[in-house]
C-alpha cells in the first residue's frame, strides 16, 4: 500500500490575492490575484487530487474514508487538517474564526484554530493580530463608531516567523506577506472589517458583526509559545507549536536522516530538493507520508513544514 501521496493542490482567486505563488513555487496558477493555494485539503470546498501510485486520480477525502490504515485508523471521521500557501499581495479582511463548540452549533463545519510560518515578507510588512479592548462593551462600542485604529492591534512580521492563532483571535495577514498555513480543515470564517472596498462590480463584501462578537476572546491574550529545536547531525528539527489540534514542525535536512514510523505526517517543501523515502521531491510539492510508512528516510538538501496529530 501507499507509503506516500503525492497531492495536486486547488488554487482559490481572491480580490486580495496576487502572482507570488507563480513566482516562488512555479504552480500554474488560475488568475493574477490568486490568492490562496490549498496544498493538501480534503475539505469539500477544495479537495486535493492524489497524483501517484495506486490510489492516482482518487480525492484525498476518498482516500481518507477507504483506507483507514494509512492514517493509523485516525479517530477523525473527516481529515482533521488543512494546509494552505497564502499570498496576500493586498490585505486580507479583518476576521475571526469560531471554536468547535460555536463552529458545530451554528454551521456544519468545525471551528478553525490556525498557525502561520511566514514564507516571505516585504520590509516592514504587518499583520493585525488581536485587539486593544478590556471589555465587550467597549469592542462593540469601537466596532459601532469605526475606530479601527484604536481597536485593532498591528504587529511587524518577516521572514522565518511562526504565529499561532487561537479561534476567537482577531487576525489578518497584511499586504507583502506569503504563509504557509496549517489549520483544522474548516472554511468558517467571520469577517469583521473589509475597509470597505469593493468587488470588480461594485459589491462590498458580507460582514458578519455579530457572529464575530458572539466568537472573539475578550480581553485578547497573547499564546506564549514554546518552541523547541532539536539538532540531529547536520539536520534540525523545530517543534512550534503542539496541542489536541496539531503539531507542527521544520525539518531542515542536510544531509540524511531516518526514524520509526507510526504516525501519518502532512508534509509541505519549502525549499530545496532532495529524496523522501526514496521519493525525489523538490520545492512546492506537497505531500502524505502515511502510517503505511514503517520508517521515514529523508536524504537531500530541503527544508520542509510537517504537521501531525
Amino acid at each position: 500500500m501507499s507509503e506516500l501521496l503525492l497531492l495536486q493542490p486547488v488554487f482559490k482567486d481572491r480580490i486580495w490575492g496576487g502572482t507570488l505563488l507563480k513566482k516562488e513555487f512555479n504552480y500554474n496558477i488560475p488568475t493574477n490575484t490568486t490568492g490562496e493555494c490549498w496544498a493538501i485539503s480534503a475539505h469539500p470546498e477544495g479537495e486535493s487530487i492524489i497524483t501517484n501510485g495506486k490510489l492516482k486520480g482518487m480525492t484525498l477525502s476518498k482516500v481518507y474514508q477507504d483506507h483507514p490504515e494509512l492514517f493509523n485508523h485516525c479517530e477523525s471521521k473527516t481529515f482533521p487538517l488543512l494546509t494552505k500557501i497564502i499570498d496576500a499581495a493586498q490585505d486580507l479582511s479583518v476576521q475571526v474564526h469560531p471554536d468547535d463548540d460555536y463552529a458545530l452549533k451554528y454551521t456544519k463545519d468545525r471551528g478553525k484554530t490556525e498557525c502561520w510560518y511566514v514564507l516571505d515578507a516585504v520590509e516592514g510588512a504587518s499583520m493585525i493580530f488581536g485587539h486593544k479592548a478590556q471589555t465587550k462593551e467597549e469592542f462593540i462600542s469601537l466596532i459601532e463608531q469605526g475606530k479601527w485604529d484604536e481597536l485593532l492591534i498591528r504587529r511587524e512580521v518577516k521572514k522565518g516567523d511562526f504565529i499561532y492563532v487561537p479561534a476567537g483571535t482577531i487576525h489578518a495577514l497584511c499586504k507583502g506577506t506569503m504563509v504557509l498555513e496549517t489549520q483544522q480543515s474548516s472554511d468558517t470564517t467571520y469577517r469583521l472589517y473589509d475597509y470597505d472596498r469593493t468587488d470588480a462590480l461594485g459589491n462590498k463584501r458580507q460582514l458578519h458583526i455579530k457572529e464575530s462578537i458572539d466568537v472573539t476572546t475578550i480581553p485578547h491574550s497573547d499564546f506564549c509559545l514554546m518552541t523547541k529545536v532539536t539538532q540531529i547531525g547536520k539536520n534540525v528539527n523545530t517543534k512550534f507549536v503542539s496541542n489536541q489540534f496539531f503539531t507542527v514542525e521544520k525539518w531542515d535536512i542536510q544531509d540524511y536522516i531516518q526514524f520509526p514510523n507510526t504516525r501519518f505526517y502532512i508534509i509541505s517543501v519549502i525549499e530545496g530538493e532532495g529524496l523522501i523515502n526514496l521519493t525525489k521531491v523538490t520545492k512546492g510539492m506537497h505531500l502524505i507520508i502515511t502510517s503505511a510508512a514503517k520508517e521515514v528516510k529523508l536524504e537531500g538538501k530541503f527544508s520542509v513544514i510537517a504537521s501531525y496529530l
